[in-house]
Formats: structure tokens, sequence, C-alpha cells
């Protein structure tokens, strides 16, 4: 990304979004209404979002550091973190960083604090290096994350906590599921190499790609050869144990991955619910892009007597509501959207939801209790209360043999897996 034409509207675009984030707002919901201008701007524009967030506990104590006169305006604020974390990049030169900020003053119509981001950035410059090994004594500028995650965190893992807010900071990894009704993995990483794409096979119809690529690239996307689906989101559909002619619910669906690679996986009768009417949209579209069949609901699946038929389902999946911090190095704004009462709130909804499934469940059936988090309150300590509270619930070892707990690395997010049943 080179091209100082482009990066001064990159950062005053950037600029107001790191700034709609620090007052709450979701960055995803800003990309999802489209970002103007070239390919090039949007490209520079998804860098410096992402990689501002990423740093942001170290490019907001940075600021605070160096300004003497106080907080400045929140669109200059957010301004600074994004051109300074594009120095850190090293993908552009320093003085173009410090030229095109300034520039970017006058395009947020922000022209008095053109002298002030020109010297802040020029002071941060000269200071560099003893400026961010002082400010590593504030573990919020050291680690990227809230304080009361990193507490979470190190209370859970501590021997690995440095590691996992590591990878929480960290570009996720892409991986794609084959359609086995479609191709053979094997056969489908051949054609990936054919098309200049290294990948991995790293089990199951996983393949790991050694780089991201847009989706347009990958052979056979359009007609459902391949989705891609993080290899720990992939180990629903094995752990559930299907067989053919079962009764099966996704009961929190959206957006449909997981639904999808249950009916790539077996012939069941499947039932996709998601209380958000747009998310049900999402499944429809995603089950039509691979030609699969399933009846999708927007309905609470807390509430049964609204949607439920009265036949008992033979397996559950309950990939529930959480925090997402296993997931949190693909959305980089959720750690700071985050508070430190979500965990515990998140942990009552998900206790509401086994209860109501419970009700649905066949004798003998499966329930799969799935989060994409790494606090223990939303995984385990949610499961030990279920279980100790409800008559007949036996919680069963995982069918491949790994453990329920699986934290963010090079090949996988962070997920949680409990399997339990319905003893008759």
């Amino acid at each position: 990304m080179k091209g100082a034409v482009t990066l001064a509207p990159a950062l005053r675009d950037a600029a107001r979004m790191v700034a709609r984030v620090a007052s709450g707002r979701s960055l995803a919901d800003q990309f999802s209404r489209g970002a103007e201008g070239s390919e090039t701007l949007r490209a520079a524009l998804l860098d410096l979002t992402h990689g501002t967030l990423r740093r942001y506990g170290l490019v907001q104590a940075v600021v605070a550091a160096l300004s003497r006169r106080g907080p400045p305006d929140p669109l200059v604020q957010a301004l600074l973190w994004c051109a300074l974390y594009a120095l850190q990049s090293g993908r552009y030169a320093e003085y173009t960083v410090v030229d095109q900020a300034v520039r970017a003053c006058a395009l947020l119509e922000r022209w008095p604090a053109k002298d002030y981001v020109n010297g802040l950035l020029r002071t941060y410059l000269r200071s560099r290096d003893a400026l961010e090994a002082r400010l590593r004594a504030d573990e919020e500028a050291r680690y990227q994350h809230p304080r009361w995650w990193i507490e979470l965190v190190r209370d859970a893992y501590p021997e690995l906590w440095e590691e996992i807010l590591a990878a929480g900071n960290s570009h996720p990894p892409m991986t794609l599921r084959v359609n086995p009704r479609r191709v053979a993995p094997a056969d489908y990483l051949a054609r990936l190499a054919e098309s200049g794409i290294a990948a991995n096979a790293i089990g199951g119809a996983a393949l790991l790609l050694e780089k991201p690529v847009p989706v347009e690239r990958l052979p056979g996307f359009a007609c459902g050869e391949a989705s891609v689906q993080d290899a720990g989101a992939q180990r629903a559909a094995a752990l559930l144990d299907l067989l053919p002619g079962l009764r099966v619910l996704d009961a929190c669906a959206g957006p449909g991955g997981k639904s999808a690679h249950i009916l790539e996986c077996a012939d069941v009768a499947l039932t996709a619910l998601d209380a958000d009417a747009a998310r049900c949209e999402r499944v429809a579209r995603t089950l039509e892009r691979l030609s699969l069949r399933a009846e999708v609901r927007a309905a609470d699946c807390t509430r049964p007597q609204a949607w439920w038929d009265g036949a008992p389902f033979d397996r559950i999946l309950a990939d529930v509501p959480c925090t997402a911090s296993g997931v949190a190095r693909r959305h980089p704004d959720l750690k700071w959207l985050r508070r430190a009462g979500d965990a515990p709130a998140f942990a009552t909804r998900q206790a509401a939801i086994l209860d109501a499934l419970w009700q649905v469940l066949a004798a003998n059936g499966k329930l799969l209790y799935v989060t994409c988090s790494v606090f223990p309150q939303e995984n385990q300590q949610v499961v030990q209360a279920f279980l100790a509270r409800t008559r007949g619930a036996h919680s069963l070892p995982l069918p491949d043999g790994g453990a329920g707990q699986w934290l963010p690395g090079p090949r996988h997010d962070g997920f949680f897996y409990a399997l339990i049943q319905k003893q008759a």
C-alpha cells in the first residue's frame, strides 16, 4: 500500500470509523453499509481500522502521554491513533504518514489541529523507543486488551494467559470447509494448488490456507464446493454424532455455517432457528449456495411454545450467544466494546437457553453446547451448573477425544464444546 494520494482520505475515513467504535458502535456494522471509494482506498481503510484497533491500548496510551493540553477532539484523537498505527506498521515512509495526517485534518474540517497533529507525531518519532518502553508498564498498552479482560484470562489460564492475549492480537487464519457431497478434500486441495493457492489439510474437510484470498478466487466457491469456516467451528458437526434420518435442531443458527456443515455430513431433518430475521436470511442464502435444504425459522429458542411442533429432536446444537472472546482477533473492536459484566450476563442467557432446549430434546438424545469464548464463566461453569440442577443430564466425552476448550492459535480460533445426553 503506497501512494500518498490515497493515505489522507483513508486516514480521514478510518478516523471517523474508529471514533465511532470509541463511542460504542460496531466496526463490522460500519463496513456492512459499504465503504465508498476505490478498491485501493478500501484496502487501506481495512488495514488502518483493524490495525489501529489491534493496537488500541498502545496508541491510546501514546496520545495520552504526549497530549499536554488534555484530550483532543474525538475525531482528532482517532486520527492520531490511526496515524500512529500507520507509523508502527512500516507500510509507509514516516514523512508520508505525518504529512498525510496533517492533510487529513483538513479533510475532517479540523484545520486548527494541524500543528498539534504534526507536533505530536514528530515528538513520537523522536522519543518512540523510550516512550513505548515506559508504557509497557501499563498492561492495556502492553497486551492490547482491556484490563478486566486481561485479569479474566490470567486467572483462568495462569500458564498460558500471555499466549492467549497475543493470539487475540494476531491476524486470524483462513480455513476452508470442503463440501464432500461435491468434491473430495484431497481433490479440492489439488485444485487450489492449480489455482496458485497454497493450503494444507488439517483434518476432516478442513484446509488451512497459507495466505488469505478473496472468496472469488476459490475454485467452485459459487457452486458450493467449499465454504470459509474456522477449523474450531468445524468440530461441531463431527461431535454431534450424526446419523441419517435423525431430527436435528440448530438452535442459534445464524449465519448458517454449522447448519450447512451438518447437512453436508448426514441426511438429517434439520430445523435452523435464529431470533434475528436478518441472520435467518443469511442462513437461507448459505444453504441455497450449497443446494442444501432445512426448515429455517426466525424464532427465539427459549420460547418453544412459539415454534416447536411437539416432536422431540434427536440432536440439538446450542451454539449460544457469548462474548466471542475466542474470536476477538476477527473483530478487533469487540474487546473494546465489551464490558466486565458481559460474561455473567451472557451466562444467564446461556443457562436459559439450555433449560429451554432440554424440553425439546428426545430421551437418549444429545445436546452439544458451543461457545466461541475462552472465559470459563460462559463455558465450564455454565455446563456444570446445568448438570447439577437438571435431572437426567449426563456429560459425555467428546467423540474426537479432544479437549472441550480449544484456545486461539495459528490453526483455529477459540471454541468450547460440551456434549450432554438426556438419559431416559
